[in-house]
């Protein structure tokens, strides 16, 4: 969660800077009434923070979300936004076949 938040942050300065660049606009100043206001400088000084974390990344690499519990057959997904995939009886005699095959 918190790498999500460093890289919104980071998405926030790219595209600041984008504006910048291209248009000679600084959003962040114009939000906050100035470069020099308080506010302003608190999102400057937390994109860059951000940016140094994010170096980080580099080296641990960012971590994949995690796995739903979804339900598959032979590598195809059978699952729903409802999940009715949990509650078929197909699904779960395929699975404790599986389960005896591996044992054998």
């Amino acid at each position: 969660m918190f790498n999500y938040f460093i890289l919104t942050l980071m998405i926030i300065g790219a595209l600041n800077w984008g504006l910048i660049g291209l248009f000679s606009f600084d959003l962040v100043a114009f939000i906050f009434n100035g470069q020099t206001s308080f506010l302003a400088r608190t999102i400057y000084t937390l994109v860059g923070l951000s940016g140094l974390y994010a170096i980080s990344f580099f080296v641990t690499g960012l971590q994949p979300a995690k796995k739903d519990h979804i339900s598959t057959i032979e590598g195809l997904n059978y699952s729903t936004e409802f999940s009715d995939e949990l509650h078929d009886p197909r699904i779960t005699k395929n699975r404790k076949r599986k389960k005896r095959n591996k044992q054998k």
